[in-house]
């Protein structure tokens, strides 16, 4: 055997061993396990324990380790691919106004929107394996490309102040934290105004503080794991909230699970379900822009992401090119194909595989052992179904800081670059469209440019991306 994975995964040539890879597949498995239980229950609309989110907790499971297995063979990288943060809340996002357009249910819009995931991975596939220079990021503006996943990190943080946790009271009205509860102008009136809704907000907002703080500490001294386990830990402070003060037994809902994996449910929610009809019923203007942003951002995280870890794992040759990028991209598309067909958002490269990396993995077997533990968890859904919202909130806050740092590569002396970016993070936690975000930010770049004499400084494809853009904001067609 070990000779075999010599063979096939050049351990000895890389200066690792097996034992070396196991810890890095462990570490990367901890520090990104989070996803495991926020993907459904943010895709699903925190419909807990639903057909639904069965189906979407077991395809997360299993397009990931897919995604994993295909890149560690084939581009023999020691990368960890899930479904990727950001995306999977726009989508949510997008699911929903599938619903409002088309007055369909939810799992109706669920299945017209992985239509979305399947047209992307399969555009990302084929750009992938001809785009050879990758000159189409290379032509999107640097200052865009570089404000993307800060914008990105801002509506994440919104999100999880803001929608990510609805407390309702006792006449079904919802209250949130950022809006109701630190809005408010005192403690006595955010009390009066929510009613019984008052102390189950309470425990909503300490449990997402409590979880911040204690993934954003254990981070500082190096914890490998340190999202997972604050996550656990804001779990546990709302369990006892929940005890303690409602009379409520969080775990009542292990008394009658069923522990085998939900196969039967993903077969009728979301395996090979795509509505293409209940799609293309809110127009294909909305449809194209729609896979265009999910495509244009997947490349562009995912590059940036194999990119930057490779760096840090000296993968990267003279030019700071890494070898095997055409097929390191294709993993990542086929892992996100897979995902659509199996009921989950957007497949992508994790950056939090750096910590594989920075624990020694420098091949695919690291890729192969955080695979096999993604596999490992289908088993383990009715536990992934207890955690609850304001934890994983503590998650997205938490992962919405760390995509802020791009922004200190900004040149913010330069009006074409800061006016555009700065408009970008605005318009994206309000608009709650990250394709929005990216379309203000490429017109106003290109406005701008045009204006100040140097218009032959943008590319001919910032110029057509940016004219489909004032198209889409002020022609009203179907």
């Amino acid at each position: 055997m070990k000779a075999f994975l010599n063979k096939v995964f050049k351990i000895d040539a890389m200066g690792t061993t097996i034992r070396t890879e196991f810890v890095a597949g462990l570490t990367t498995f901890l520090t990104m396990a989070y996803i495991i239980a926020l993907n459904p229950n943010i895709l699903t609309g925190w419909q807990t324990g639903s057909a639904l989110w069965n189906g979407v907790f077991l395809a997360t499971c299993l397009a990931s380790a897919l995604g994993m297995f295909v890149c560690a063979f084939w581009a023999n990288k020691p990368f960890g691919m899930a479904p990727g943060m950001g995306l999977n809340s726009f989508l949510a996002i997008v699911v929903a106004h599938i619903v409002t357009i088309t007055g369909v249910d939810y799992t109706q819009g669920y299945q017209a929107a992985m239509c979305i995931v399947l047209i992307e991975g399969i555009v990302f596939l084929v750009v992938s394996l001809f785009d050879k220079q990758h000159k189409i990021i290379k032509a999107i503006p640097k200052a865009v490309r570089l404000g993307i996943a800060p914008a990105i990190g801002l509506m994440l943080m919104n999100i999880g102040f803001g929608s990510n946790v609805g407390v309702y009271d006792s006449e079904g009205n919802a209250w949130y934290v950022m809006r109701d509860f630190f809005g408010s102008l005192t403690a006595a009136h955010a009390k009066e105004s929510m009613g019984t809704a008052w102390g189950p907000m309470v425990l909503t907002t300490i449990t997402i503080l409590v979880g911040v703080i204690i993934i954003a500490s254990l981070a500082h001294f190096k914890v490998k794991g340190a999202v997972l386990l604050g996550m656990i830990g804001a779990s546990v402070v709302y369990w006892i909230g929940e005890s303690a003060f409602f009379g409520i037994n969080p775990f009542a809902s292990l008394a009658n699970a069923n522990w085998l994996p939900p196969f039967k449910d993903m077969a009728a929610t979301t395996l090979f379900k795509f509505d293409f009809t209940t799609l293309f019923s809110i127009g294909l203007a909305s449809v194209l822009m729609l896979v265009f942003t999910f495509c244009f951002i997947d490349y562009a995280d995912s590059v940036g992401t194999m990119i930057g870890t490779a760096t840090k794992a000296n993968l990267v040759d003279e030019n700071g090119i890494m070898p095997q990028m055409r097929e390191s991209l294709a993993s990542d598309a086929i892992a996100t194909i897979a995902g659509a067909t199996t009921g989950t958002s957007t497949v992508t490269t994790f950056i939090e595989s750096a910590s594989g990396i920075e624990a020694g993995g420098r091949t695919g077997l690291t890729a192969i052992f955080t695979g096999l533990m993604f596999l490992a968890c289908i088993f383990i859904a009715p536990i992934a179904a207890l955690v609850p919202a304001a934890a994983t909130s503590a998650a997205l806050i938490y992962v919405g800081v760390l995509m802020l740092a791009e922004l200190r590569h900004l040149d913010w002396k330069d009006i074409s670059h800061s006016v555009p970016v700065a408009l970008m993070l605005l318009a994206m936690p309000i608009s709650g469209s990250i394709g929005h975000g990216i379309g203000i930010a490429l017109l106003s770049y290109t406005i701008i440019r045009v204006c100040t004499g140097r218009a032959k400084d943008v590319s001919v494809l910032t110029y057509v991306l940016s004219f489909l853009f004032l198209l889409k904001f002020f022609l009203p067609i179907g």
